[in-house]
């Protein structure tokens, strides 16, 4: 991304981060706490240990934590760029950390890993561009599809968060997660059918099976879903000349693996867990056994990442994005309905209360004091099994 849009050296776009890493920052509340958490399934690991407490005892909220493996890396990396973290020092303390933990990775398969910069994919919703993260990501496509098929609906009429309204939603949602499920994938080892699954040609066959009064079915005779960890991060940039930036990645969950390479300050993520879990285990509780999205060399696994940019007339409109492991296709949903269909403004937009939907479990979620008890009763009559309760996502927008 730098060596093809950036502007700025980049060694000094790295420095903040050494900086930060060197001198460390103060441990605020909600850290301590997760540190806390977290630690003790991470005393098998000396080195995440050493770096995420004090000999053991957990920081406490206003303590400094600092990160001087970490400060070292990220100062490779601003010197060498990629090969600061694919070669040399920093690639020998992590290979050095799979051998002793019985690990896969290897000198030569972080020498050929390569970033790769994808054609996003694009659609339309009301005369609005919608510009998403093509697969690997199940994000920009589920997206599409399912604001393709609400296309066809007069939502603002039925009122935001009504009955009426959360069934078509749910309905959508159950439909582009079964697609989802059977078809997406790491498109340089799997047909990925991303022009017919986005086409509003395939949204008019799809929108015809939605019943207005009654719940679809779902049934892992079909196809069933992993289980996809919620801790991710985004966030959305805007420049003053209007360049967009729209940023989701993840450790998979919120510690990775939890063990740190010693030496070098950082994480190794769990991301496997992205994979299907087998071929042809499928439950209803939500293990998917499809073939595109088995482990395979070198292939990358399925997301559900969304960051999204929406734009009209070449004009950027707005910036969107969310964690939330699985439920993020369905967040940007609802925040893109909220500022397109019923023109809430972005703080409203990405506090109205939200649904999930993910075809298996055939369960509709709904967040912590959504919605009345009165639709709730409504959609249950409808055929809907509703599950009030928790939070879903954290969609920083512009």
């Amino acid at each position: 991304a730098h060596e093809r849009y950036g502007r700025l050296p980049w060694a000094r776009l790295v420095e903040p981060a050494v900086k930060m890493a060197g001198e460390g920052f103060a441990v605020m509340p909600g850290l301590a706490r997760s540190l806390a958490a977290v630690l003790p399934s991470m005393r098998p690991y000396p080195a995440s240990v050493a770096q995420f407490s004090k000999n053991g005892v957990p920081f406490a909220a206003g303590e400094l934590l600092r990160q001087p493996d970490l400060a070292r890396t990220l100062e490779r990396i601003a010197r060498e760029g990629r090969d600061g973290f694919y070669r040399g020092e920093t690639a020998r303390l992590l290979v050095a950390e799979m051998e002793r933990g019985g690990g896969l990775i290897t000198l030569e398969d972080l020498a050929r890993y390569e970033a790769k910069e994808r054609v996003p994919v694009r659609g339309t919703f009301r005369g609005f561009d919608i510009i998403g993260m093509p697969p690997p990501s199940s994000g920009g496509v589920a997206l599409l599809e399912m604001l393709n098929i609400l296309e066809g609906f007069d939502l603002a009429a039925m009122g935001h968060n009504s009955p009426a309204y959360l069934h078509h939603l749910a309905e959508a949602m159950r439909l582009a997660y079964r697609d989802r499920a059977l078809h997406l994938a790491d498109p340089d080892f799997a047909d990925v059918p991303v022009a017919r699954l986005t086409s509003k040609e395939y949204a008019r066959e799809l929108r015809g099976r939605i019943s207005p009064e009654r719940a679809g079915t779902s049934s892992p005779a079909d196809v069933a879903l992993s289980y996809e960890s919620p801790q991710t991060t985004h966030y959305s940039v805007v420049d003053a000349e209007g360049t967009a930036v729209a940023v989701t990645y993840t450790l998979e969950a919120g510690y990775g693996s939890k063990i740190v390479v010693p030496g070098a300050g950082f994480l190794l993520n769990n991301e496997m867990g992205d994979f299907n879990a087998g071929p042809g285990l499928t439950t209803e509780t939500g293990l998917i056994g499809t073939t595109p999205n088995l482990a395979r060399p070198e292939q990358r696994m399925l997301s559900s990442m969304t960051p999204t940019i929406i734009a009209r007339d070449g004009k950027l409109v707005a910036v969107v994005g969310s964690p939330g492991g699985r439920t993020i296709i369905n967040t940007v949903l609802q925040v893109v309905l909220n500022l397109l269909e019923f023109g809430m403004d972005v703080d409203k937009a990405v506090n109205a209360p939200r649904i999930h939907h993910q075809w298996l479990p055939d369960v509709l979620r709904i967040e912590a004091n959504g919605v009345d008890s009165a639709t709730v009763r409504a959609l249950e009559a409808m055929g809907h099994t509703v599950r009030m309760g928790g939070r879903q996502g954290l969609a920083h927008s512009i």
